[in-house]
């Protein structure tokens, strides 16, 4: 089994994600029902997804281990990935290096998110108002991954940046974009949640559902240390207008400096406000 997945990748509004075990059925060469899902496409984007920043090299042997995919199905496809220049090897060290068109990919996308653009001056604004770190992420399976990050010019502020991952299930962005989902939707999220973190589950689904709730009659979630113990934020969903799909601002910095009271009498409101000024900026309601 694979060890570093959590939920399938987002949708983006239309069309149904693949569940983990279905994923794991597809990957596996043994089906799962839709006819139309390229498995060989599936593990060649498995490999691509093993390299992490903690992680940046990795050999056959190891990336069999993480994807749970034969070694020699492994060796053939990093070949593949390197006559592409996806991957590159590194003879010296025996292992393997992203290559330059997955950062072309990913500049791509990013460039192609035009609320990047239309959000960031507001993010700054926030940023440095609260002398914390305001972000705009999307999820990837169950964990949510920054594709805009502003910090305040303070000295001290959370090091984090575009592309950096954080939890979907303990963080106020990852909560908030769960709070905007609609139930249906939302329950699934929530079984792979419970089936990744069997042991927390219990501390885990009380955190989401005082989100759900917190969104209900505040208008945004709050996290205080349940993701790293000297982190406080705020979050709040974001539906982009041109439906690809549900995002999440947050707004979070050292506990130290973000008491519960600042964040829940002035941030929270300001994150709201901010997100709805930007959802009426891009043709939103």
């Amino acid at each position: 089994m694979r060890k570093r997945t959590g939920t399938a990748g987002q949708t983006g509004g239309g069309g149904a994600a693949i569940a983990e075990d279905e994923l794991d059925l597809h990957l596996a060469g043994e089906g799962g029902g839709d006819r139309q899902f390229v498995v060989a496409l599936a593990r060649g984007l498995e490999i691509l997804r093993a390299f992490t920043p903690a992680e940046p090299l990795l050999g056959n042997q190891e990336i069999a281990a993480y994807t749970g995919l034969p070694k020699p199905t492994v060796s053939r496809l990093t070949y593949t990935l390197t006559q592409l220049g996806y991957l590159t090897y590194l003879e010296r060290l025996g292992k393997y290096q992203l290559g330059a068109p997955v950062l072309s990919l990913g500049y791509h996308v990013l460039h192609g998110m035009n609320v990047r653009q239309i959000a960031r001056p507001y993010m700054q604004e926030l940023a440095e108002y609260a002398d914390a770190s305001v972000s705009l992420g999307s999820r990837d399976r169950l964990d949510m991954v920054y594709v805009e990050h502003c910090r305040s010019s303070a000295p001290i502020t959370l090091h984090l940046d575009t592309g950096s991952r954080i939890p979907l299930a303990t963080t106020a962005m990852g909560r908030a974009l769960l709070a905007g989902l609609p139930e249906e939707e939302r329950a699934p999220l929530m079984d792979q949640i419970a089936a990744k973190e069997p042991k927390d589950w219990p501390r885990i689904r009380a955190g989401i559902e005082q989100a759900v709730e917190d969104y209900r009659t505040r208008g945004f979630t709050v996290s205080l240390g349940d993701w790293q113990r000297d982190v406080h934020a705020v979050g709040v969903p974001f539906i982009p207008a041109d439906g690809s799909g549900i995002m999440a601002f947050n707004c979070g910095g050292p506990s130290y400096l973000l008491s519960p009271e600042r964040l829940v009498e002035n941030l929270g409101p300001r994150l709201a406000a901010l997100a709805k000024t930007i959802s009426l900026a891009t043709g939103g309601k």
